[in-house]
């Protein structure tokens, strides 16, 4: 209460002060410094029980699995995003009325689940990516800008040292732009042979390379000395993908890398693979590194920093200290001093278990930091497993006891469980940072993961994946269809879809990753297994091991393995390393009904704080809520039913003196529906609360 006091006479100061443009607009993917904090005050604690919607923009393209995690950018009282398909739309952002719609894949997208995060936009363009092109759009007509590359595209494959036509590279994540350049990260594939994950300047006009930063280093280079001689011939990844952050006025670029390639058998880069899972100060002008700070040595764990630094302000021995915030997928938050990379709290190199499987060489410690306090359980044990019946214990502990477990226990050929998992802890969502309070605001997900390693052959995979019900000579049993002669009944594709969505009463795999399921439909076509081919092992790229996909461990009713929380959201004091406040984000509905409630959900996409003390927040991935909580007590104020899963970022803007907040809402993660809307909420017109600021 002492606290909302103090803070009182500045929020009522906020409220009455003009809002400039700039303040007015969500100018950049993530908000400026990757921070998702917006200073307007318009919605209040008081008044946000009264948000009501304001307007929906359909786009009308999703289907079964689609998603749609755009974080849309508002500049001018027009707002951008993309679409599940990938189309480019720009609406009126105070009525939702389409102005534009730009479609880069010219109607051959309809069908293929795109998984990005929106656009950039400065001056008179709009900047996105689709498969291997950097595309710039007119900003007032959605048209493709003549004079920027080859048709307005800049084939993303060229400039990364390598032949073009051997390259797989986009960017789920949008650019961000610094004076004449746009920076921008990458999302490639975490095979082998990889492409590496490079992170380049273009000039934001022409579309020319400017300059470019190796993340996997070359011989010469700092860095190079962590991997094998010849691995950046081979190795990829090491990739930005979760986005970069700019400092304009330090000149600085920020970005986090994530693993390198192969995720979990790690045989062909020997050592500690600089500059993989790495935060990296870069800059801006010319690419130069300024310093590092590596969070995985030789990761084997897919435990790639999920979301970009964040740029924020904390107090040290009374005085104000520029930093950078870095959450990981495994609960632990790294604050960094913004100009050196320094720890502002204790680092601890901790000793962890060695590999057990032939050729790897897992790293004999990893970086901890003893504050800030962890946001997520760490390591799964016993007493973490589910209770929710005496059934679902019992086999959840059978399988628990034939797997291995604890914090970076590497992959192993019985089974090794990742908790947090793959897909955090943190997640690409990111945080929110209020500079008032010294609050980081992070939503976690509380899921353990499964992986294991299997022989590098088709029937390997086969065996692993779909012997169980199909029997190993594809005769089909009691409870599965024959499979003989399958590719006389079903394309390439259609197979590949039915195995990644499942149908009837077959389970989808949509975590065995694009290679394994299409190496399984080519198998059952062919009936070749052509990863047993002699002649691969003296290809540089073959390995012995593969993962046979990676899978959320669940117990008999399809319910995660542990105890809740299933998914948190947390405020953290980065002042102190405190945790603030803790609590459930998320139900799961079926059980909310029979009494099981606040258990949390796995979630998808971040919050954002406003000066007026809210945090807004979706994510949630089966409840499909969007809610309002006290930014400083975490106490529920607001929430709503969207009509699909905000698996994005909201984003807070103000137009003709009305304050609006916006989410995507997309759906479509882990068996969710999916959807195609963008939904905009406001108070009501007219009333004394739209016009505290004007």
């Amino acid at each position: 209460m002492t606290r909302l006091l103090r803070l009182a006479p500045l929020l009522f100061v906020a409220a009455c002060r003009p809002v400039t443009p700039q303040q007015a607009d969500w100018p950049i993917n993530g908000g400026p410094g990757n921070a998702r904090s917006s200073p307007l005050t318009q919605i209040t604690r008081d008044n946000v029980k009264q948000l009501q919607v304001a307007w929906t923009y359909e786009s009308g393209d999703h289907f079964t699995a689609s998603e749609m995690q755009s974080n849309p950018v508002v500049v001018g009282g027009v707002l951008y995003a993309t679409t599940p398909t990938m189309q480019v739309v720009a609406v009126n952002a105070a009525t939702g009325k389409e102005l534009w719609k730009y479609d880069p894949g010219a109607g051959t997208t309809a069908r293929t689940r795109f998984r990005h995060r929106g656009v950039a936009v400065h001056a008179d363009r709009v900047f996105v990516t689709f498969r291997n092109f950097l595309i710039s759009l007119d900003k007032a007509t959605g048209t493709p800008v003549q004079g920027f590359g080859a048709d307005g595209r800049v084939d993303l494959r060229e400039g990364l040292g390598k032949p073009a036509a051997g390259l797989s590279v986009s960017a789920s994540t949008p650019g961000v732009i610094f004076e004449d350049l746009l920076i921008l990260p990458s999302s490639v594939p975490e095979t082998l042979p990889g492409t590496p994950g490079h992170i380049r300047a273009f000039d934001w006009k022409t579309g020319q390379q400017r300059w470019i930063f190796h993340t996997i280093p070359q011989p010469g280079e700092p860095g190079y000395e962590t991997w094998p001689p010849e691995a950046y011939t081979l190795a990829g990844g090491a990739n930005a993908w979760a986005g970069v952050t700019v400092d304009p006025a330090l000149g600085m670029v920020f970005a986090a890398t994530g693993s390198a390639s192969f995720d979990f058998y790690g045989t062909t880069r020997k050592g500690d693979n600089l500059y993989s899972d790495t935060v990296l100060a870069l800059d801006a002008r010319t690419g130069r590194r300024i310093w590092h700070f590596q969070g995985v040595k030789h990761d084997l764990w897919d435990w790639d920093f999920p979301a970009p630094p964040a740029l924020v302000t904390v107090t040290r021995n009374g005085r104000q200290v520029e930093a950078v915030a870095q959450v990981t997928k495994y609960g632990d938050t790294f604050v960094l001093d913004r100009h050196t990379g320094a720890s502002l709290f204790p680092l601890e190199d901790r000793a962890v278990p060695p590999s057990t499987v032939d050729g790897e060489f897992a790293s004999p410690t990893q970086p901890r930091p003893l504050k800030p306090v962890p946001f997520a359980r760490q390591g799964l044990t016993e007493d973490m497993l589910t209770t929710r019946s005496p059934e679902a214990h019992a086999a959840v502990l059978a399988r628990f006891r034939a797997m291995k477990s604890g914090m970076f226990q590497p992959p192993s050929i019985e089974g090794t469980i990742v908790f947090p998992g793959f897909d955090g802890g943190a997640e690409w969502g990111g945080v929110a940072f209020d500079a008032g309070s010294g609050l980081l605001y992070v939503n976690s997900n509380e899921m353990p993961w499964i992986v294991k390693l299997i022989p590098n052959n088709d029937t390997s995979l086969y065996n692993s994946k779909c012997a169980t019900c199909h029997r190993e000579d594809r005769t089909g049993g009691p409870a599965a269809p024959s499979l003989v002669n399958i590719g006389a009944k079903l394309s390439r594709d259609e197979i590949a879809a039915i195995v990644r969505q499942g149908t009837g009463r077959m389970p989808a795999f949509p975590d065995m990753g694009a290679r394994n399921i299409n190496d399984v439909a080519e198998f059952l076509i062919t009936g070749k297994d052509k990863g047993a081919d002699p002649a691969l092992k003296n290809d540089p790229s073959w390995l012995k091991f593969r993962s046979d996909g990676e899978s959320i461990f669940l117990d008999p009713d399809g319910y995660p393995a542990v105890t809740p929380p299933w998914g948190t959201l947390n405020a953290i004091d980065l002042n102190s390393g405190e945790m603030r406040w803790r609590i459930p984000l998320g139900e799961v509905p079926e059980l909310a009904a029979r009494g099981m409630t606040d258990t949390g959900s796995d979630n998808y996409g971040g919050p954002v704080v406003t000066a007026s003390g809210l945090l807004f927040i979706g994510a949630t991935n089966f409840d499909r809520k969007f809610r309002a909580f006290d930014a400083l007590t975490g106490a529920l104020l607001w929430e709503t039913t969207l009509p699909a899963a905000g698996n994005a970022t909201p984003s807070i803007y103000m137009v003709d003196g009305r304050q609006y907040v916006v989410i995507a809402c997309g759906g479509g993660k882990n068996g969710a529906p999916s959807g195609s809307s963008i939904v905009a909420f406001a108070l009501p017109r007219g009333g004394p609360t739209s016009a505290r600021s004007r």
